[in-house]
Parts: C-alpha cells; sequence; structure tokens
C-alpha cells in the first residue's frame, strides 16, 4: 500500500516541473488537466488536477483549495473491501465499494470524509481509461476531480 495525495493546481506544467525534480520521478501518466505519479520513494502517488478554465464550477466559487483529496492505493479490491468493512465497523460512513471509471483509471473504490471535511479514498486500479469524470455501478457520485 502507498498513501495518495491529491492536490489542485493552477498551472499543471509548473506543477509537474516542480515535483519532478522534488521526488526525482516523472510523471506516470498525464492527460489535459491531469498527472499523477507513482513515487517509490517515498512510496507516495501523487495526483495533479489543474483547476482554472476547464474548472468553471471552482473559479465560481472565487476559492482555491489547493488539496483535492487524500487516499490509501491498496493492491488488490479485496484489501479495498476488507477496509471499507472494517471502517464502517467503527461507526465512520463511507460510500461503500464502488467498482468506478474515473481520473482515467479503473477502480474499485470507496470514500468517506474526516471530521474536517477532508476527502479520503480507499482504492485499487485495475487499468487506464480516456474519462476523467466519474462513473460507477453504485449511485454514490464521488470522484477525484
Amino acid at each position: 500500500m502507498r498513501l495518495q495525495l491529491a492536490l489542485n493546481v493552477t498551472d499543471l506544467g509548473e506543477a509537474i516541473d516542480f515535483y519532478s525534480k522534488m521526488f526525482g520521478a516523472e510523471p506516470a501518466k498525464t492527460k489535459p488537466g491531469y498527472a499523477n505519479f507513482a513515487i517509490d520513494n517515498p512510496p507516495l502517488k501523487l495526483v495533479l488536477f489543474e483547476v482554472g478554465s476547464d474548472h468553471p464550477e471552482a473559479a465560481a466559487r472565487g476559492e482555491f483549495h489547493h488539496l483535492n483529496h487524500l487516499g490509501v492505493e491498496a493492491e488488490t479490491a479485496a484489501e479495498v473491501v476488507a477496509a471499507d468493512a472494517r471502517i464502517t465497523d467503527t461507526g465512520i460512513a463511507t460510500t461503500g465499494v464502488e467498482d468506478a471509471v474515473c481520473c482515467y483509471a479503473e477502480k474499485t473504490e470507496t470514500w468517506m470524509q474526516s471530521p474536517e471535511g477532508a476527502r479520503w479514498e480507499w482504492y485499487v486500479k485495475s487499468g487506464d481509461t480516456n474519462q476523467m469524470d466519474h462513473a460507477t455501478v453504485g449511485t454514490s457520485g464521488v470522484c477525484c476531480g
């Protein structure tokens, strides 16, 4: 497993340059308005979302929040199911485990929110897609973007 940090950035090219230099790693995937790094040391999945003209809802709010969401990248769907059961058993509400297409990936995922409002995703990636927008078999409608 490794932790995931998803950040909103105003200039994707500049952010890719900065984080490539900082971690000594190039992005594993880049798409319009999106990049992700699979960093070995420290074990980190760093995801960048460009927020600007492609995201008018963020501009309309007149706010910019650097943190998009946090996550835990698991190695198997069974780990996601087990984590969701363990977390739910503690009384924390989750979205339940769903198969989803989002953020240019096919995933099995569950989401929860901290008391301060930080969104957390526990997931495993099963494949790549060309779709950024969230679609699931379920109905939560939660996504990383």
